[in-house]
């Protein structure tokens, strides 16, 4: 069941314009960021209950994704990671694809086997792991049945 709720735009610019651009074609327009493919990441927010829209870098395997809380390795996580913790149900659009999913914050192997599809992706992960304290948070997103 897709999400509902008020649409609350991103504070910056840019990523707001990203995002909108990107739904309002289907994926057909601002979908690369520096080159690489992204998709669009809706979470519902922790405090306000209002929808957010992201767009990250596309990391699929198997149907199933992967999105990376780096912040660019700012010392404190996006506020995304913390919106998916308490509201696991997310729609993620590729393309002209949108769908629901649920998501699990990885730990372990499974997280080791998603990083290094993250890194292939976009490299510059690791860098980001390097600038910060914190590990990086990676938050499987599994299709949810109809």
């Amino acid at each position: 069941m897709p999400l509902t709720g008020e649409y609350k735009p991103s504070t910056s610019e840019w990523a707001r314009t990203q995002a909108e651009k990107y739904e309002a074609s289907n994926g057909q327009k601002s979908n690369t960021l520096r080159g690489v493919p992204i998709i669009v990441l809706t979470t519902v927010g922790a405090k306000t209950g209002a929808l957010r829209k992201t767009a990250l870098m596309r990391v699929e395997h198997d149907g199933r994704y992967v999105v990376v809380a780096s912040h660019g390795g700012a010392p404190a996580e996006p506020k995304w990671a913390e919106n998916m913790r308490r509201q696991p149900h997310v729609e993620l659009q590729d393309g002209a694809d949108k769908r629901d999913y649920t998501a699990r914050e990885l730990s372990g192997d499974e997280r080791g086997e998603w990083w290094v599809r993250a890194t292939a992706v976009w490299p510059d992960y690791d860098n980001y792991q390097k600038r910060t304290d914190r590990l990086i948070a990676l938050f499987l997103l599994e299709p949810q049945e109809t």
